[in-house]
């Protein structure tokens, strides 16, 4: 499950844990990590808020290893991968089904601002990028054939709607 920052991913994450699902949060479950896009390096400790210039110079990247380790792991049982990638292309590949959560850019931003779980998008860098990956976000998943649901409606029905992609 895929979707620009705000849509409700991390929700839908745990909720899907809580109904007993193999669910797991790329963001807080080890899959993405800062990259230094010059030397290639992994960041240990990024800033917190980040400073003006970050996100040029450093890149927000999933881990392919450790994806491919995911599935491998899941065997033939149906698991959520919950998060949003710079390269997540890279991993397209080890997905039957891509689910991308959508939301105006209104209800992102008011969402951005006001969250408590992390403070990304509140520096005003990164909610620029927030939104100008929003307004790309429904039409590039819509060409890649993913399967959009819209992050806006209640939590719980969003979660409801991610299952009823997978069953069918």
């Amino acid at each position: 499950m895929t979707g620009s920052s705000g849509t409700g991913k991390s929700t839908v994450c745990a909720l899907l844990k809580d109904r007993g699902e193999p669910a797991f949060d790329a963001n807080w479950d080890g899959y993405n990590h800062w990259v230094d896009r010059i030397s290639g390096q992994p960041v240990a400790d990024p800033p917190d808020p980040v400073p003006a210039g970050w996100l040029g110079r450093f890149a927000w990247r999933i881990s392919r290893p450790k994806v491919e380790a995911l599935a491998a792991g899941m065997g033939e049982q149906t698991a959520f991968l919950c998060g949003l990638a710079e390269n997540e292309a890279d991993v397209r590949d080890l997905f039957d089904l891509v689910v991308c959560l959508t939301l105006d850019n209104r209800t992102l931003q008011d969402r951005l601002l006001a969250r408590t779980t992390n403070s990304f998008g509140k520096h005003p860098e990164e909610l620029a990028a927030a939104l100008d990956y929003n307004n790309r976000a429904e039409s590039t998943y819509r060409r890649l054939g993913a399967t959009l649901i819209d992050g806006g409606q209640p939590p719980a029905e969003v979660a409801d709607a991610v299952l009823a992609a997978v069953s069918r």
